[in-house]
């Protein structure tokens, strides 16, 4: 399973980015692409890589960060592109922004639990 972010940048306070994300690969053996979660993960230098939002391809179950919560918006649409919608952008939203998918979301935001990760893509904001 591949998965490539696009999307980041530098804007300032209060603005906004969209990420995207595009999956590709998977067999029957392995990961169905139609059926997984994926979720949106960050990391500021310094720090551990942090979950921001994930959802369920099967029921559409979505959670949420608390930082991030009535700012952010996690979304897949009709290509399977999965996009994460940041609005009102604050310097503390800055780092490396992940794509990450896995068969279930039992592990939630927790980002040991998933298997398959993208390169990243750097948001900063000042």
């Amino acid at each position: 399973v591949q998965l490539v972010e696009s999307g980041g940048g530098s804007v300032q306070a209060g603005e906004s980015l969209k990420l995207s994300c595009a999956a590709s690969g998977g067999t029957t053996s392995g990961l169905t692409i139609r059926e997984v979660c994926m979720g949106w993960f960050r990391q500021a230098p310094g720090k551990g890589r942090e979950g921001v939002a994930y959802m369920s391809t099967l029921n559409w179950y979505q959670r949420y960060a608390d930082a991030v919560k009535g700012r952010f918006a996690i979304g897949r649409n009709a290509k399977k592109i999965l996009n994460l919608q940041m609005n009102d952008l604050r310097p503390e939203d800055s780092g490396v922004y992940y794509c990450a998918a896995d068969r279930s979301c039992r592990g939630g935001l927790s980002a040991e639990s998933y298997a398959y990760w993208g390169q990243g893509t750097q948001v900063t904001v000042s």
